[in-house]
């Protein structure tokens, strides 16, 4: 069973030797940090990065194995080739990489870029690694998903965009992808577990491509003064990844407001518990990304 938290850390990370993780993002930030104590505890992580220059930096600053792929996850022509790349076990998926609160743009498919790069990117990526998966997939969301509302008629936001809005929309549809993919899994008697979390408020370069200067501002204060640093930030990623928990459960840091603190479960929002919704979101994302469930007959 998963330790108790109140102390939980990375050196409270079992012994990983023999397993593979992909890390999306793991050039930076919190996926950096995950990819690192994940490595450091003996698995074989890949870093699945935008720019292989970068990941490579970054990959030869961790001790343990690495190795560095291509993903573009606002290209899913990259998602595609990624996946077709992969031939092995794979034990976990952390799907980490974001991007956060940006001005209005599109991936390369033509969707808003934090709903096709934070959910509809890792929506394609995980069912087409699925056949591979053995032991979890885990994906970051945010505190933030709260204000989320999924805009079904337009998820896109054509007209309607808000930076804010848009970002807070792709993590509430990181939570419903979590809530119906682990509905998909027992369904198909699947031991594969979905689980979800999310850093906290954690100092990290995500935050400086924010659209507004002064929000920019704001969240440097805040780094200063509340955040805690990249290392706090990933332990929820972490105990999801590698602690004894139920498929759909979400981890997040323990202290006032969710902020900070040792890893914990934590509630989500009614929207991000709602199951109708979830089913809605898949069929919507299998209608524009293409990629359908893998594991036998579709769950209905």
């Amino acid at each position: 069973m998963a330790k108790k938290t109140g102390t939980w850390n990375a050196s409270d990370l079992p012994d990983l030797s023999g397993r593979t993780a992909v890390v999306t993002g793991a050039n930076s930030g919190i996926g950096f940090t995950a990819a690192d104590a994940l490595a450091r505890s003996g698995a074989h992580v890949v870093f699945a990065v935008r720019d292989p220059e970068r990941g490579r930096a970054a990959a030869a600053r961790v001790s343990g194995s690495t190795e560095v792929r291509r993903l573009d996850l606002a290209d899913l022509a990259s998602v595609r080739e990624f996946a077709a790349g992969w031939d092995r076990p794979l034990d976990l998926l952390i799907n980490n990489a974001g991007v956060m609160m940006l001005p209005e743009r599109s991936t390369r498919d033509g969707f808003e870029m934090q709903f096709g790069t934070n959910h509809l990117g890792h929506f394609a990526l995980t069912n087409l690694l699925l056949p591979y998966l053995e032991d979890r997939v885990v994906t970051v969301s945010s505190g933030l998903h709260r204000g989320g509302v999924i805009r079904f008629d337009d998820v896109n936001l054509r007209g309607t965009y808000h930076p804010s809005r848009a970002y807070a929309q792709s993590k509430l549809a990181n939570l419903l992808f979590t809530l119906e993919v682990q509905r998909r899994l027992t369904e198909a008697g699947s031991p594969v577990r979905a689980l979800a979390a999310h850093p906290g408020y954690a100092a990290t370069n995500l935050q400086s491509h924010t659209a507004n200067p002064l929000a920019r501002l704001g969240m440097r204060l805040g780094n200063l003064l509340v955040a805690q640093d990249d290392r706090g930030g990933a332990l929820p990623t972490l105990y999801a990844a590698t602690q004894d928990l139920p498929g759909a459960s979400y981890v997040g840091p323990s202290g006032r407001g969710e902020m900070r603190g040792a890893p914990a479960l934590v509630g989500r929002s009614a929207a991000a518990s709602d199951p109708v919704a979830a089913r809605r979101l898949w069929t919507l994302s299998e209608e524009m990304t293409g990629v359908t469930w893998p594991l036998g007959a579709e769950a209905v």
